[in-house]
């Protein structure tokens, strides 16, 4: 087994050719894009094939060209894109490519590992007699789509939503209101290959039970009072695309029965006809409930939540990733701008509270605050710019954590100390709030990697100078 290991950074490619050279890996290194097309022009072969994102001899997309060209002239080749600097569009866009994974820096050891042993098996299982090597065409995409995020866990949706774009399975994606649960249903849906075709969004919960039926399915003129002419229903108006159904769980038991048999048969019957019409939709369904407890408690089909999950994807929450919160509010006010009259910055209290509040109505949410702060700001977006609730749930999370009484009673104010001590506890905190990960503190502390690995050592944050990150895993 052969593999490619790309990257300018000397010490993360002598690290990744060494972890795969300990599983028995032929490794060829290369340090730039330049000297990966020469090796390809030589006529080397690999089953593996690590690239960074950003060389330094290219522009930041050179990763990209790099993708582009293994999977034009090597497409039994699995590349797995690094970066220092990822983001869910980077993620989403490099899975849709045709990349087999998306490593965000500084990823584990155990990363590689898996990837390794993972390629090593498919190959196996490629060569054994009866079994063939062909993998499914992949389009190359640019990235089109507002996916803002840089956080692990959104990160890791955006690689799945990639990897099924090209699939013709149904998706049942969750999520809580406002998540952006027909964001990434589009994504979907222009990442397949029913691009071309029409892309239908119906919110279930908005449309009356009495009419479900009619909307979904259509019907034939004289089918009930007021039907005056034939209708197309909007499954058949996605024929060929996508169909979005947005809260599919308001939908009534006896019309979750007749969608589950056009799901089925592919099929559908107009109210009133006794003729059925072919149908070709890929169905999304979406739901802010828990969708296994509505199946419990007999408020949804088992049979069609087993139709629709063959893949589900979860959104979290704004909570659970505050890290995307301040590229999401710079991303809202940069569009905001012109109505602003010029660019709009946050200040330091601002930021605060921006990411202390919980943020209920999640990305919808935090989009209507930032409008309305830009529409009253003069392009310094101040605390008192922002929604009461906003302002309050800071207030209250600051009057909680900021000083606790000492056991000895004495007074909470906390003591002067120097600029560089401030620093140094500043940054543990930081990574104590990211679980030791240094490219999440980097991006929090809006500085890059090497900066911050300058200051954890000048702080002597890292006393041996490895990169345990405190949880007992090697990291590359």
């Amino acid at each position: 087994m052969k593999a490619l290991v790309i990257d300018d950074n000397e010490l993360v490619r002598d690290n990744v050719a060494e972890v795969l050279r300990g599983e028995d890996w032929e490794v060829c290194e290369a340090d730039s894009a330049g000297r990966a097309f020469e090796l390809l022009g030589e006529g080397h072969g690999w089953q593996l094939v690590f690239c960074d994102v950003k060389l330094s001899d290219s522009h930041e997309t050179e990763g990209y060209a790099v993708l582009r060209r293994f999977v034009e002239e090597q497409p039994d080749a699995q590349i797995v894109l690094m970066t220092g600097h990822g983001s869910a569009a980077g993620a989403l866009d490099a899975v849709s490519s045709g990349a087999y994974d998306y490593l965000m820096k500084p990823f584990e050891v155990s990363d590689v590992l898996r990837i390794a042993q993972d390629v090593r098996r498919a190959h196996e299982k490629r060569e054994r007699p009866g079994t063939t090597g062909e993998l499914p065409p992949t389009p190359v995409y640019t990235s089109d789509i507002n996916l803002i995020g840089v956080s692990g866990a959104f990160v890791e949706v955006m690689k799945m939503v990639g990897r099924v774009a090209s699939t013709n399975l149904p998706v049942l994606i969750t999520g809580e209101s406002g998540t952006g649960k027909e964001v990434v249903a589009r994504a979907i849906h222009q990442r397949s290959t029913r691009a071309e075709g029409p892309f239908v969004a119906v919110n279930c919960g908005a449309v009356p039970s009495e009419l479900i039926e009619s909307e979904m399915f259509g019907h034939v003129r004289g089918a009930f009072t007021g039907a005056e002419r034939d209708r197309r229903g909007l499954l058949q108006e996605a024929d060929g695309g996508t169909i979005l159904l947005d809260e599919i769980t308001e939908t009534t038991p006896a019309f979750q029965v007749k969608l589950l048999r056009a799901l089925q048969e592919g099929e559908i019957r107009r109210v009133g006809s006794n003729h059925t019409i072919r149908v070709d939709s890929r169905v999304i369904a979406a739901t802010n409930r828990d969708v296994e407890q509505e199946v419990r408690e007999r408020r949804f089909r088992q049979d069609l939540f087993y139709r629709l999950n063959a893949v589900t994807l979860h959104l979290p929450p704004l909570r659970e990733r505050r890290e995307d919160i301040m590229p999401m509010a710079r991303h809202f006010a940069e569009r905001a701008c012109p109505a602003a009259g010029g660019p709009v910055s946050f200040s330091r209290d601002a930021v605060r509270a921006l990411v202390s509040y919980d943020w209920p109505g999640n990305i919808r949410e935090l989009e209507n605050a930032i409008i309305r702060a830009v529409a009253l700001c003069d392009r310094l977006v101040r605390p008192e710019d922002l929604p009461d609730r906003v302002r309050d749930g800071a207030e209250q999370e600051r009057q909680q954590h900021a000083f606790d009484v000492p056991a000895d009673g004495a007074t909470p104010e906390e003591p002067l100390v120097s600029l560089s001590e401030l620093e140094g506890r500043h940054i543990a905190r930081v990574l104590a709030h990211t679980g030791g990960n240094k490219q999440a503190a980097a991006r929090l502390l809006g500085i890059d990697r090497t900066t911050l690995q300058r200051m954890i050592k000048r702080h002597g944050l890292d006393t041996n100078g490895t990169r345990p990150n405190g949880d007992g895993k090697e990291h590359v």
